[in-house]
Parts: C-alpha cells; sequence; structure tokens
C-alpha cells in the first residue's frame, strides 16, 4: 500500500472509533466528511523539533494573530525560514528581542538551542521517545512547560494521541461543542478527551476545526 493509502485506511479506522466513542464527536465528524486533520498546519512554516518548540514558545501567552506576527519577523531575520539551533545561537538576541519576543523567551529558546548544539539533547533520539519520555525531558528546561511540548508533538512529530488541556481555545471549543455552561478546567478537558484515546490528536484537530478553523491552535500555558 501507498502512504496516501495507509493515512486513509487509518484516518477511517479512527474516525469509525471516534464516531462510536463519543456522540459529540461523531456529529463534528458527520458535518465535515471531507476533513483534512492536517490541512492547518499547512498554513505553518516548516517546522522540525527545534522549530515546533520555538512555535510553541513563541505562541505562550499570546493570540494566533500575534503568535504569527512574531513568526513572521522570525523568519524575517533568517532569510524566509525558522532557524536551527545554531543558527539562533549566531544571532545578537537583541535581534531576536526585536522581532517581538520577550527576554524570557529568548532565554527558554537559547537553552534549549545550547542543549541541541552541544550534546546534552539529540533532536533525532528525543523524536524516537514516548510521549512522556520527550515531555520529561523538554520540561526540564526552564520555560518550557506540557502545553509548549504536546504542540511540538502534534505539529512537529505528528503523534496520534496529543491533546492539549491546556490550551485556551481547545477549551473554548470543548465549551461550545459540549454545550457546558462554563469554561472547562484542564482537568474537565482531560475527562472529556479520555475517550478519545488512542486518537485523541485527530479529535482535537476537529474541535479546533469546528470552532475556529482555519487557525491553528495557541493557547495560554507554557
Amino acid at each position: 500500500m501507498t502512504e496516501n493509502s495507509d493515512r486513509a485506511a487509518w484516518l477511517r479506522q479512527a474516525r469509525t472509533y471516534l464516531r462510536d466513542a463519543d456522540p459529540v464527536l461523531a456529529r463534528l465528524i458527520d458535518e465535515q466528511p471531507d476533513f483534512d486533520p492536517q490541512a492547518w498546519m499547512t498554513q505553518l512554516p516548516a517546522m522540525d523539533l527545534y522549530g515546533a518548540m520555538l512555535f510553541q514558545v513563541t505562541g505562550q501567552q499570546l493570540s494566533v494573530a500575534a503568535t504569527r506576527t512574531i513568526l513572521g519577523r522570525i523568519e524575517a531575520l533568517f532569510g524566509g525560514h525558522l532557524p536551527a539551533p545554531a543558527e539562533l545561537l549566531a544571532l545578537d538576541p537583541g535581534r531576536i528581542r526585536e522581532a517581538g519576543l520577550s527576554w524570557r523567551k529568548i532565554a527558554t529558546l537559547r537553552d534549549l538551542a545550547e542543549r541541541l548544539s552541544d550534546g546534552r539533547l539529540d533532536a533525532d533520539a528525543l523524536s524516537r521517545l514516548p510521549d512522556d519520555e520527550l515531555m520529561a525531558e523538554l520540561t526540564a528546561i526552564p520555560g518550557i512547560g506540557p502545553w509548549t511540548v504536546q504542540g511540538a508533538l502534534l505539529v512537529a512529530l505528528k503523534r496520534e494521541d496529543v491533546v492539549l488541556p491546556g490550551d485556551l481555545a481547545l477549551r473554548k471549543a470543548v465549551q461550545t461543542a459540549y454545550g457546558l455552561d462554563h469554561r472547562p478546567s484542564q482537568d474537565e478537558v482531560l475527562a472529556i478527551a479520555e475517550k478519545w484515546r488512542p486518537y485523541r490528536s485527530l479529535a482535537t484537530s476537529y474541535l479546533f476545526s469546528a470552532a475556529f478553523e482555519p487557525t491553528p491552535p495557541s493557547g495560554l500555558p507554557a
């Protein structure tokens, strides 16, 4: 089978599972028969793991629009692409500050870049780790929390069972889709998402799409 046919078969299986598991998702799936769960990612710059972490760190506490603006400025500093770790370290931090990143975020990104450049971390090895082990490795870095890593798992590594309970956009989408009279807490989102395993990434994409398409997720906590 080709990669596309394998992907189509996986998508059919995942949709069937989610439809049976959750009537709210069944409705969202039926309303969007041609839904492409990765369509919103085509709006983003090309990203490896470090690029996705840069994207996520940039988006901490910011709106989607503000994040995109700053990312565009950062890309302009590096000839139209997001920087590799060595490229970021070679640039005067003041130039990155002028692009709109706070000093705290710059320190976080430089710390991660240094670890990837000096061998303390290896991007290829990180990419092969299970989700929980990758989370433990990266959240040990000051300024990087679960939401930041979860986004990278979803965007760069295309992991299939990721949910972002701390993402404000997702919490709003869950509130709307499930008819809640309050903004759900992170624990409430996780409880709702439990029935989506092992396809939480697809379910998350449907919820973002239903409420906020075509913008990608951008949340609040680190």
